[in-house]
């Protein structure tokens, strides 16, 4: 037996992070679920285009409020408690959103779904990167996009099952309401199994708790190690509160705009390469390359499921190879497909040709970007500012979806755009993007891998001087 593995009782922490992922999975689950739902509700509710583009997109808006009020939630009642809370919201929207008796019902609890969304996104990485031994921790983050990416397949499936051999007239009544529904028993197991987790023993010792985080300490590893690791983060938040630095007030000075910047970068990276405009307009965009729509749809289905597959290869490989070699190739690997794909598109190749690349993409972005974000961000931020950082961080993701999400109707459809690129400029725009990720990785990030959290602080400075005093000396000389 491995060293490590005597160490660790690798199946406790696993379980509870399974457990804690379920949270990414009604993610996945419960964003995904109007693709197959809002024609039908169109339908249903004569909703007209604006009306129809707004039961999308107004999950989004409760998405960013509660990313930007999950550190709060987390500091001020727990990780444990607050994933109950979010099952509880997730609940509560599955059964409005399914039973709304009009559109403006519907809104209000689709929206109350996003905020339970915002929460999960933010709570669910804090907690799992908070229970994991070091040498796991990448393994153990990527259990959430692994959850996250299996929920949109669940739903996507889950949906077909359910419309398959209807009648548009019974899915425009009754089937929508079925598809909405269909997340109702994942939460409420989701709820049943968060009451049986720990509360993160990180938490534990910030409010005080200190034999609690212990015992649980004790549960992952044994009581020598257990020991070690309490007095570990006790002496790192010791130095925090020495600088005068609370977890009540998170002040905006030069070292918490150094991370916040990191955790804000990265995630709005992870959707500026055009992931989700594949995800959500997949169909539309290769519509370009194909008059057949179901071709389409069935070239996207394959999409999705790459992206699966590569976070499964992306997790034996991230506490191998490490996050930031990671992230590096998955950025110019992105641009290389991009590319591709812009340049099929351009010259108007047709079939299958045409869409190698966005395969490619998908794959690559699964196994980097798509996972390997979630682990950074979760396990960059010091304690005291973790959950308001990954609360700022998520946020700016989904501000981000929203922006290419809004914008990409816009440039598809453009005329001028339309007829100079033949449908490829924001695949043009999604290169480039690529790219300048790769420099924001390249200048700023440093190597996390087989840091410990409470080390963490410490390393990321260090690597931000190295960073400063090596472009000092170049200017000089």
């Amino acid at each position: 037996m491995k060293k490590t593995d005597a160490k660790h009782n690798i199946r406790y922490v696993m379980a509870i992070c399974c457990v804690a992922a379920l949270g990414g999975l009604l993610f996945g689950y419960d964003s995904s679920v109007i693709s197959g739902a809002i024609e039908p509700l169109s339908h249903h509710y004569q909703l007209t285009p604006a009306q129809t583009g707004w039961a999308v997109a107004n999950v989004i808006i409760g998405c960013v409020a509660g990313c930007l009020t999950a550190g709060w939630l987390a500091d001020r009642i727990g990780r444990k408690k607050s994933l109950i809370f979010t099952a509880v919201l997730f609940i509560a929207s599955v059964l409005g959103t399914a039973l709304a008796p009009d559109f403006t019902t519907f809104v209000l609890f689709r929206m109350l779904g996003g905020v339970g969304i915002g929460i999960a996104s933010v709570v669910s990485p804090v907690y799992i990167a908070e229970v994991a031994p070091k040498d796991y921790r990448g393994r153990a983050m990527t259990m959430h996009m692994i959850c996250c990416t299996g929920g949109q397949v669940l739903v996507l499936a889950t949906n077909y099952l359910i419309a398959k051999d209807a009648s548009p007239q019974w899915l425009a009544e009754t089937g929508w309401r079925w598809m909405l529904g269909s997340a109702f028993v994942p939460c409420v197991l989701f709820f049943i199994f968060v009451g049986f987790i720990p509360e993160s023993p990180r938490w534990n010792t910030l409010v005080g708790r200190h034999q609690q985080a212990l015992d649980t300490l004790t549960r992952i590893s044994n009581p020598q190690h257990a020991r070690h690791v309490l007095a570990e983060i006790q002496a790192s938040l010791s130095a925090e509160n020495q600088q005068g630095v609370t977890r009540e007030k998170v002040t905006f000075n030069r070292r918490t705009l150094i991370f916040l910047t990191l955790g804000v970068g990265l995630a709005a990276f992870n959707q500026l390469t055009g992931i989700n405009v594949i995800q959500y307009f997949g169909p539309t965009l290769l519509m370009n390359v194909t008059d057949d729509m179901e071709q389409a749809m069935f070239m996207t289905i394959w999409l999705a499921a790459l992206q699966f597959v590569g976070v499964l290869g992306g997790m034996s490989l991230i506490d191998k190879v490490g996050r930031r070699a990671l992230l590096l190739v998955g950025s110019l690997g992105s641009a290389c497909c991009l590319l591709f794909t812009f340049i099929t598109f351009y010259y108007g190749v047709k079939g299958i040709v045409s869409v190698v690349g966005l395969f490619g993409y998908m794959l690559l972005f699964g196994a980097t970007w798509g996972q390997v974000v979630w682990t950074v961000i979760g396990e960059i931020f010091p304690t005291r500012l973790r959950a308001a950082g990954m609360g700022f961080s998520i946020g700016a993701m989904w501000i981000a979806n929203f922006l290419v999400s809004q914008s990409f109707p816009m440039m598809n459809m453009n005329p001028w755009l339309s007829h100079t690129f033949h449908g490829g400029f924001p695949l043009l725009l999604f290169t480039a993007s690529s790219l300048l990720s790769w420099w924001f990785v390249k200048a700023l990030l440093p190597e996390t891998k087989g840091v410990s959290l409470e080390g963490m602080e410490q390393h990321v400075l260090d690597h931000v001087a190295r960073q400063k005093s090596a472009q000092t000396a170049k200017t000089l000389s």
